[in-house]
Order: structure tokens, then C-alpha cells, then sequence
């Protein structure tokens, strides 16, 4: 498997080392034979290029079986005319990303507000109110008058179609329920397509249950009774919302796994920011892309039809949940590491992880 990693801005760097030293231990220990490719994007990539991410790199990714990305410095880049480019967006665009695989969890040893959970968040990822991806060209966000803005939401079928189908998928190997979450009762004709494709795609896998909410209803049902929902689909804004509550709900953002995946590509990417007021001081969670990374390695097993990436991915989850027990971990939850030592902790315990199918 031939990986492509970007480290990224601010604490990028810092977790993409410690991404990398659990990847190799990985590596070794299920002989995967990968190779890991380093590039740069982001204002790396900006100073040195003239823009953010380039074609070149772009070419490299599509030859490559994965990426791995940091993250990035995102409200930063607000003119692509300058180079100034979402890299982030342009890759789940150019790479027809659609599906943002989020799950959810709560962890022995790790204190949450709420009941323990176990669910997955299944977002469309290409386009609804995201102004810069829902367009062939140019920008869906208009400003009419200084005093008048206009954001257009674009919903198609093939899109509610694919997201749909990828949710009943997973669900039919975890507990087989899928909440469909929409706010149809406003947005009658965009998001009552949504429900009523996903319905329809239902009816394929009759062995799930279904059931839908509105949003701000399931944020409130998130809150109170986590426990209740296993696969929730949704459209790209309110999946964004809902999927940073339930990573906060299960403990910390810094565990939040995410990977966006096509047919043909995917990228794993920590859930969330670049946290430049923490860069450089040692302290940042790695966890986020470290548990992105296992997903990565799930997809491509899926993909490949190789075993033995899945059983790499399940070992880092696991190892994962047994350092957050032992606190072998960064001050944000509740440990004593830095960085660079949660990185080579974890990838120490991977020797020592026995998996039975």
C-alpha cells in the first residue's frame, strides 16, 4: 500500500510524527509492505509554491492508494486566486470524497457526560450549503448588496443515493439501525428528497431498522440517550455539526477518528483544527489521526481484499482504547505524555496486542 502523508500546519507535524511511528510499527509487525510518501500543502506549501496545494500534488495522490492529512490552517485560506486553496475541500472534491465516516465512542478509563455509546455519523461530503464544492464553477455563496448574502444549497439523487447506500452498509455489520437526520419540516423539497431516497435505498436491506429525526430534535436525543443510535446519515452540514458533538460527547475532539472515502480513493484526516496556539509545545493529541489512520487502513482492506489491514486497523483501535485505561496519554485526557511519547507508546503496545477473530 502506497500512502501519500501531508503533515500539515500547526500541531500537524507533531501528530503526523506520531502517526507515523504507530503506521511503521504497524507496518512491521502485519507486514504490510507499505511505503509512505511525505509531501507538503497548507502554508508550506504556500510559501515554497505560490499555493496550497498544486497539480503535481494532486497526481501523486491519485497514484497513490491513500492520503494522509494533517491538519490545516483552513480560515486562513480565504482567496484561491492567490493560492489561498481549501486543501482539505480540494481533495474530497478533486478525489470525489463523499462519504465522511465518522464514529463515535466512549472509552473505558475515560470520563463522559453521558451514558456510553457506540455509533458512527455517515456524512455526505461533496456538497449541500458548502459554498465552495456545490458548484461546477465559481462560488455558491452570493453577496447581492453590502447588505445582502444568498447561499445556495445544492442536493442531488445520485448523491443522497450513494451517502444512503453507504450507511446501510455499515450498518448491516454493526447493530443493523440507521437514523436519517434532515430538517424537512423547513427545507421540504431539498431534504425531503434526502429522506425519501434513503427510504428507498432502504428497502435493499430489509434486516435494518430506520428512523429519522429532525436535527435539532437529534441533537437533543444525542445529549440525553447517545446509546440509542448506532449509523446516522445525514447531509454535509448537519453530519459537520452532530459528528464534532458526538466526538465531544465521547470524551475529547482529539479522539474524533474520520476518513473520506470514493470508490476509487481516501483520505484519512484528523477531525480536527491546526490549534497554532498549541504547536510546537508537545501537548497535542495524536489520537485523532492516529485512529483516522486505522480507518484508512480498514478501507483499503475493504478495497483490497487484504486481511491484514483490517487486522492492523482493529490492533491500533485497540491498543488506542488500552492506553486511554492506563492514561498512557496526553494531558487533554486525563494523561502525562507529550506528543511524541503517546506516539511511541502506542506504537510499543501494538507489539504486545493479540486480536481473536
Amino acid at each position: 500500500m502506497k500512502i501519500v502523508m501531508i503533515a500539515g500546519d500547526g500541531i500537524g507535524p507533531e501528530i503526523s510524527v506520531a502517526t507515523k511511528e504507530v503506521l511503521e510499527a504497524a507496518n512491521k509487525i502485519f507486514k504490510l509492505n507499505l511505503t509512505i510518501e511525505d509531501e507538503i500543502a497548507g502554508h508550506e506549501s504556500l510559501k515554497k509554491y505560490g499555493s496550497t496545494v498544486t497539480a503535481e500534488l494532486l497526481k501523486k495522490v491519485n497514484a497513490a492508494d491513500g492520503l494522509i492529512l494533517g491538519p490545516m490552517s483552513t480560515y486562513d485560506f480565504k482567496d484561491e486566486s492567490k493560492g489561498e486553496i481549501n486543501p482539505s475541500k480540494f481533495f474530497r472534491k478533486s478525489l470525489d470524497l463523499y462519504a465522511n465516516i465518522r464514529p463515535a465512542k466512549t472509552y473505558p478509563g475515560l470520563k463522559s457526560p453521558v451514558h456510553d455509546f457506540d455509533l458512527v455519523v455517515v456524512r455526505e461530503n461533496t456538497e449541500g450549503f458548502y459554498a465552495d464544492r456545490n458548484m461546477e464553477e465559481g462560488n455558491g455563496e452570493i453577496l447581492v448588496t453590502p447588505d445582502v448574502a444568498i447561499s445556495l444549497r445544492r442536493i442531488t439523487r445520485q448523491c443522497c443515493e450513494r451517502i444512503a447506500r453507504s450507511a446501510f452498509e455499515l450498518a448491516r455489520s454493526r447493530k443493523k439501525h440507521v437514523t436519517i437526520v434532515h430538517k424537512a419540516n423547513v427545507l421540504k423539497i431539498a431534504d425531503g428528497m434526502f429522506i425519501k431516497i434513503c427510504h428507498d435505498v432502504a428497502k435493499e436491506f430489509p434486516e435494518v431498522k430506520v428512523d429519522d429525526f429532525i436535527v435539532d430534535a437529534m441533537a437533543a436525543h444525542l445529549v440525553r440517550a447517545p446509546q440509542n443510535f448506532d449509523v446516522i446519515v445525514t447531509t454535509n452540514m448537519f453530519g459537520d455539526i452532530l459528528s464534532d458533538l458526538t466526538a465531544e460527547l465521547s470524551g475529547s475532539l482529539g479522539l474524533a477518528a474520520s476518513v473520506n472515502a470514493g470508490l476509487n480513493h481516501a483520505m484519512a484526516q484528523a477531525a480536527h483544527g491546526s490549534a497554532p496556539d498549541i504547536a510546537g509545545k508537545n501537548i497535542a493529541n495524536p489520537f485523532s489521526l492516529i485512529l483516522s489512520t486505522a480507518l484508512l487502513l480498514e478501507w483499503h482492506s475493504h478495497r483490497s481484499n487484504k486481511p491484514e489491514f483490517a487486522l492492523a486497523a482493529k490492533s491500533i483501535m485497540l491498543a488506542a482504547e488500552q492506553a486511554i485505561l492506563a492514561q498512557n496519554v496526553t494531558a487533554d485526557i486525563g494523561g502525562n505524555l507529550g506528543t511524541t511519547q503517546v506516539g511511541s507508546a502506542l506504537a510499543k503496545r501494538l507489539y504486545s496486542i493479540e486480536i481473536l477473530d
